[in-house]
């Protein structure tokens, strides 16, 4: 019996001791000690690069914590290389200063001997540094190729055209190897845009502010952007752009963008000012009086495809038995006619009319009168 007590007092014994360790470790005795803060910046992982010309710009965005996952609160220093080979070390760029969070830029111009010679890949990294200067390491990898770029493009002029705004510039020997793109910027302030809608739920929703066209390699040297709004001001540039590749003696060869140096920017104001197309089609057809009904002349022609029309003018002048026009008078009234077609009852049966037709856009721009179209009257037909 003896013996079989045991087991329970020690057992009675070692809950105590848990019950009464559990009180102490409640009264604050501190925990396991913790390896003091580095203050080592997180590494950047959205490392992004492009090339203009001899320029390259790289862009990230700056972490907010430590690996501690603490706060941080001073500007971090960040240290930026490219290596060209993988043998060859990582060469300094430069070095700069951001503030946590903030959206980070850095650009640089090439030396003479990366800006020159056959295309080959070129790497960028950030490292951030404490003020210690440690690192918890590189940034991913942002590839450029370096290289020869393609010309910059000259003479860049536009104008506007009633279909959108006409770009062109001087061609040169290497369009057919290469794109071009223009970049277009709107100068109206995205926030006019936004405030017009909100007035407004019909519309159109506000422009990007920056946009890209993409002209084929072997164009003309010119594009037409119809992708444009009346009323708008634009600047343009443009740059020669190649597809290269890069790392042929690899098993997966990458192929790059090589942008030339953009162009000097070029302004337009996107003014409405051009009157619509001219109709064409005008047909007359006339019928005599009858029963309930007065001697009239249809109308009708091919509807115009301007996206901006209001709607038609219809013209008329009598004709002389000579033949000849007297004086034109405008016999539709002063609003539009909305449609392709125009019923005159306003004509006397046995003479003839001669008729033209104009489109009108919606700022009031009117374009020129159509081919006549003549057709006599019928004497009626009603009996005595």
């Amino acid at each position: 019996m003896a013996g079989a007590k045991r087991p329970a007092a020690a057992l009675s014994g070692a809950l105590a001791l848990g019950v009464f360790g559990l009180m102490v470790t409640g009264c604050g005795m501190p925990g396991a000690p913790q390896p003091p803060s580095l203050h080592l910046p997180e590494p950047v992982s959205g490392l992004s690069a492009s090339r203009a010309g001899d320029e390259v710009t790289l862009s990230w965005t700056m972490p907010k914590r430590n690996t501690d996952k603490i706060l941080l609160k001073d500007p971090i220093q960040a240290r930026i290389c490219r290596r060209e080979s993988a043998e060859g070390g990582c060469a300094p760029a430069g070095s700069v200063k951001f503030a946590p969070g903030a959206d980070a830029r850095f650009s640089e111009t090439l030396p003479t001997a990366l800006d020159s010679g056959a295309p080959r890949a070129l790497t960028y990294y950030v490292e951030l540094v404490n003020a210690k200067g440690r690192s918890a390491g590189p940034s991913n990898g942002a590839e450029v190729p370096a290289g020869a770029a393609p010309a910059a493009v000259e003479g860049l002029h536009a104008q506007m055209r009633r279909e959108g705004v006409l770009l062109e510039w001087t061609p040169a020997a290497q369009d057919g190897l290469t794109e071009v793109r223009l970049v277009r910027t709107l100068l109206t302030p995205p926030a006019k845009k936004e405030e017009t809608r909100g007035a407004n739920p019909l519309a159109a929703p506000p422009e990007a502010v920056e946009q890209n066209l993409m002209v084929a390699a072997g164009g003309p040297g010119g594009a037409l952007d119809k992708d444009i709004r009346f009323g708008e001001s634009y600047v343009y540039r443009a740059q020669r752009v190649a597809e290269v590749t890069v790392g042929a003696e690899k098993l997966e060869p990458q192929k790059l963008e090589l942008a030339g140096p953009l162009s000097a920017p070029v302004r337009i104001d996107a003014v409405q000012e051009f009157p619509p197309a001219v109709p064409t089609g005008l047909a007359a057809v006339a019928t005599a009086a009858q029963e309930g009904a007065p001697a009239a002349i249809d109308l009708s022609w091919q509807s115009n495809t301007d996206t901006d029309l209001a709607g038609y003018a219809v013209y008329r002048c009598e004709l002389t038995a000579a033949r000849e026009c007297g004086a034109w008078e405008r016999i539709s009234g002063e609003q539009p006619v909305a449609g392709p077609g125009f019923h005159d009852a306003n004509v006397a049966p046995g003479y003839t009319y001669a008729y033209a037709v104009s489109a009108i856009d919606q700022e009031g721009h009117e374009s020129a009168r159509s081919a006549e179209a003549q057709e006599t009257v019928p004497n009626s037909q009603l009996g005595p």
